[in-house]
């Protein structure tokens, strides 16, 4: 069935983006409850001519929101569109209708609560483009210390694990590709969208850019955005036992990806007799505040390889 037909879009256009000409680049923003607005303004302020803003409300879980940012885009000068799902389409089929509907020739992919990172974020990106020979770039991302204690597990562990320099990156490849602050050819989506078969969060950009890295040329680059959205122990125990079936299913996509540190961990874990039973150890370790943040993130990463190693079993 026709995923248009069967979840109908609707799309507001503002006034600039009516009488656009050339889109060089089309900044693809998908969101689900998350405000928009702080990225809108930013990407305006540092945006040409020929760019344009993609927005995608992935359900319209919030009306009201839906309602302010259109009324943010009435009033803006760059081309905006705002396309909201009838119904959730969830992080692959979003992403690959952004890319559907875009109009530039370059796409950039950027989360709600990002930010660029730096007042020539979007002039970096741009001086790739015109350099030539690749085909997508990985910016990086870097995350805020925040004040908030319930958050400090997730900034450390992001700070631990995923915040790297593009020559760190580089030296992993394809599998340390992100969803967001990713810049790439409109014609490498149209070859290799995302795989709708992933549900839920997590791996679904790393099967992609596995799958795009086949046939086109992906590089790490140095131009971070700023990365909101932390959350709290209890959230990131619940996304990471809902992942593992994720990472099945990347895994049995690509078994060559068998031999990565997550997939080694859980093979290692699963030898373990009554493994499962120590998850509660886990939980309550990442969930106490008064512990040392690396025996926090430990627990949290032995908690994530529990249920991976359950899910590869």
């Amino acid at each position: 069935m026709n995923a248009m037909i069967d979840n109908p879009v609707r799309e507001y256009t503002n006034e600039a983006s009516r009488d656009a000409g050339r889109i060089g680049l089309s900044v693809l923003v998908p969101f689900y409850r998350d405000d928009p607005a702080d990225l809108v303004r930013a990407i305006a302020e540092q945006a040409g001519g020929d760019v344009e803003i993609v927005l995608h409300d992935d359900g319209e879980p919030d009306p009201d929101l839906n309602a302010r940012l259109t009324r943010i885009l009435a009033a803006m000068s760059l081309p905006a569109r705002l396309l909201t799902s009838a119904r959730n389409r969830g992080r692959s089929a979003g992403r690959n209708l952004l890319a559907e509907q875009a109009r530039g020739a370059w796409l950039l992919y950027l989360d709600a609560d990002m930010t660029p990172g730096s007042p020539v974020f979007l002039e970096t990106y741009r001086a790739l483009m015109a350099r030539g020979g690749c085909d997508a770039v990985f910016g990086g991302y870097e995350t805020d210390w925040p004040r908030d204690p319930a958050l400090k597990l997730h900034a450390a562990l992001s700070r631990t694990s995923d915040q790297h320099d593009a020559a760190a990156r580089n030296a992993v490849g394809a599998t340390a590709f992100c969803a967001s602050n990713v810049l790439v050819r409109a014609e490498v989506m149209q070859a290799v969208p995302y795989d709708t078969g992933f549900a839920g969060w997590g791996w679904e950009d790393v099967d992609w850019a596995v799958r795009a890295a086949e046939h086109f040329t992906l590089i790490h680059g140095d131009n971070p955005a700023r990365h909101g959205g932390l959350q709290d122990a209890a959230a990131l125990l619940e996304k990471f036992r809902i992942g593992a079936t994720n990472y099945r299913r990347l895994i049995d996509r690509h078994p060559e990806l068998a031999a990565l540190p997550g997939a080694r961990a859980a093979r290692a874990l699963s030898r373990l007799p009554f493994q499962a039973a120590l998850r509660g150890l886990w939980a309550g370790l990442c969930c106490t505040g008064a512990l040392p943040l690396r025996l926090r993130t430990l627990a949290l990463k032995l908690w994530r390889a529990s249920w991976t190693a359950e899910a590869l079993r």
